[in-house]
């Protein structure tokens, strides 16, 4: 399914993008060597309730996943890269830590996800892994805009991603948004330009550059839903919700301040 949104609905989208952006950028500034991951997460249910809005995670059962996700956000750490489930961990000094948080607020959904370092240390690779990715999805949002095609931001987020030197998955990438998390046109993070569906004003998309320091392949955790680096290498993961505009593209997913 495709939506295109109203000019009512999209003011509703901005409004739950809003949320999910301030809350990602509040856990942000939690975040310290010695959180627990079901520290955010319990935060993370906090902030979702106390705003009034519904998480797109808790009772989500894909075919991909196994069960219900049962947490509020997923938390990824160093080699854990995409559908990370919170778990009895304590940060570390250094951890590259990925928060993916989606929220339903009054009827839409808004996604996005912010990969940073916890502590005080830099490691050279985290930084250059975690930069890859926004440069990557700014190049995606340039490229949208009416009358382009999904192929043209796979391949302006592709480019960014393959010309770092990193291996590019397309198992998993962006999507459509709206009144679900999940929905068409899927977005991978490569592709050929010119090809797929042609965008338009009202169409909401989330998109989300990730990559893995060496490899392409996924394994899955015993956990059934985190997908790790074959390699155990490190991973980064960067999304934000759109806007199709009459001119271009609008981020719903920014914070308010910071």
């Amino acid at each position: 399914m495709i939506e295109i949104l109203s000019p009512n609905e999209l003011l509703r989208a901005k409004a739950a993008g809003a949320l999910v952006a301030d809350i990602l950028q509040a856990l942000k500034e939690r975040c310290a060597v010695g959180t627990n991951l079901l520290e955010i997460n319990q935060w993370a249910k906090s902030m979702i309730l106390g705003a009034g809005a519904e998480s797109c995670y808790v009772d989500y059962a894909p075919s991909f996943g196994r069960g219900p996700f049962g947490h509020y956000i997923c938390t990824g750490v160093n080699d854990a890269v995409l559908h990370g489930k919170p778990h009895d961990y304590n940060l570390a000094d250094g951890d590259l830590l990925t928060l993916d948080l989606a929220v339903t607020l009054r009827g839409i959904a808004a996604d996005a996800a912010i990969s940073f370092i916890v502590g005080d240390s830099r490691p050279a690779e985290s930084v250059a892994l975690i930069e890859t990715t926004r440069r990557a999805l700014d190049a995606g949002i340039a490229a949208a805009r009416p009358g382009a095609r999904i192929g043209d931001l796979s391949f302006a987020i592709g480019a960014v991603l393959s010309e770092a030197g990193y291996p590019v998955n397309v198992d998993f990438g962006g999507h459509g948004i709206g009144s679900t998390m999940h929905q068409d046109p899927h977005v991978p993070n490569a592709g050929r330009p010119g090809r797929g569906f042609q965008l338009q004003p009202g169409l909401l998309l989330a998109l989300e550059p990730w990559v893995m320091a060496d490899t392409a392949e996924l394994v899955t955790d015993a956990d059934g839903w985190t997908l790790r680096s074959a390699t155990g290498c490190r991973t980064a993961h960067t999304e934000h919700t759109i806007a199709i505009t009459e001119t271009g593209a609008e981020i719903l997913t920014l914070p308010s301040k910071g």
